[in-house]
């Protein structure tokens, strides 16, 4: 079954090949209304559930124009409705679901949620999130440096704060897209050791260096994303502002970076925290850009998946 469960799980040429007819797909939609139809309408006919576990803006509202931009239906499901797990196993969902619709879409918490109803859906399964990964940031991520700055093979790309689900992400696709991968960031919060492990052996150069400023000399990539979740307690806000302060996106930073060096930040952010305002909003920033390629990555992964 074509899943795009994470990078890691995918072959290099179909990452590639996803990337390069995203990029495709932009440059045809140049200039159209947004709620004009692809003329070749892939997804005519198809229906695709999307699973919210987790809320979401961007991952909600990307996927559903994505689908109806190609031509297909789309049914939103949230957890609430769902009660995924509770009453109903998640296999026994997953073939039922399987029943109604061709593709399936789910952002969740737990991996072990999205691995097992893969395994029993008869239909491919998209990662929208876990509490793991986030591959469909990624593929946005770099069609976005691309974009502005070329391919990204050999570049040096540095991650700023914590070692969350979308750094985990960067690191899977550090050897399969040929960067370079540096975190910044403090002890207690570094990237799963598993997951860099993994990239090392893949042949993927990821670097640990707590000196933001070090980090970041001759950077071509800066990324950094929340230091708290939606539904981290007070207690866990305040440690984590206290750990990761120093890591703090800033001007200061950027320009250590270099000119060439582009920020990316996956949104929300909350300015002035883990990114200042002048540099989410200033001339090395292409976060809005990121923010409307995770259309288009993710038409190309629903097209790979459904092959068509």
């Amino acid at each position: 079954m074509p899943n795009f469960l994470d990078i890691d799980r995918t072959d290099p040429g179909v990452l590639r090949q996803i990337i390069d007819q995203a990029a495709g797909m932009k440059a045809r939609r140049k200039d159209w209304p947004r709620g004009r139809p692809d003329p070749e309408a892939p997804l005519a006919g198809r229906m695709v559930a999307l699973i919210f576990e987790k809320p979401s803006t961007r991952t909600r509202v990307s996927f559903d124009v994505g689908i109806r931009q190609m031509g297909g239906q789309s049914l939103v499901l949230s957890g609430n409705e769902m009660q995924l797990g509770h009453g109903e196993t998640i296999a026994d969902t997953a073939r039922v679901l399987s029943r109604y619709v061709d593709l399936i879409m789910i952002r969740t918490y737990e991996e072990t949620t999205l691995l097992e109803l893969a395994e029993h859906a008869t239909v491919p399964v998209i990662n929208g999130l876990t509490n793991r990964s986030h591959p469909c940031q990624i593929m946005a991520d770099i069609l976005t440096f691309e974009e502005h700055r070329g391919p990204i093979t050999g570049k040096r790309v540095v991650w700023c704060g914590d070692g969350n689900n979308v750094c985990a992400s960067f690191i899977h696709a550090a050897a399969p897209f040929g960067f370079h991968f540096t975190f910044s960031g403090p002890e207690p919060l570094d990237p799963d050791a598993e997951i860099v492990a993994a990239a090392r052996h893949e042949g993927a150069e990821i670097v640990v260096e707590r000196d933001p400023w070090k980090a970041v000399e001759g950077a071509d990539l800066v990324v950094t994303d929340t230091w708290v979740s939606m539904h981290d307690p007070a207690s866990t806000r305040e440690r984590r502002h206290n750990q990761l302060r120093p890591y703090q996106v800033n001007t200061k930073l950027m320009q250590h970076a270099g000119p060439q060096a582009l920020f990316l930040h996956c949104l929300p952010a909350h300015r002035e925290e883990e990114v200042t305002s002048a540099v989410m909003d200033g001339p090395q920033s292409a976060v809005f850009d990121e923010a409307e390629n995770r259309l288009h990555a993710q038409k190309a992964v629903m097209r790979w998946c459904l092959g068509v």
